[in-house]
């Protein structure tokens, strides 16, 4: 998922390869399993002078854009000038 980290991590195994599949499907629902923690790699490959970690990702909100097709002189709302995430129920 990120550019240039395949140079740094060993190649993977044969039976890796023979357990990797790519599909391509319609979603029109989903769930996940979400995993928290550090990385849980093989016993052997903690032996390796590779960099292992997590890279924690966000998802929040920038500024907002107008509509181009909204009439002059409408300011933007506090709601959306000061939002920053969903409420907690």
């Amino acid at each position: 998922m990120i550019r240039g980290r395949w140079a740094d991590v060993r190649p993977p195994s044969e039976e890796e390869l023979r357990k990797t599949l790519v599909v391509s499907i319609a979603i029109d629902e989903a769930s996940a399993k979400v995993r928290t923690g550090p990385p849980l790699d093989d016993e052997e490959d903690y032996s390796l002078d590779v960099w292992a970690g997590v890279l924690p990702l966000k998802l929040m909100a920038a500024a907002p854009i107008a509509d181009p097709r909204l009439a002059a002189g409408i300011a933007t709302p506090q709601y959306a000038t000061g939002y920053t995430g969903p409420s907690a129920p």
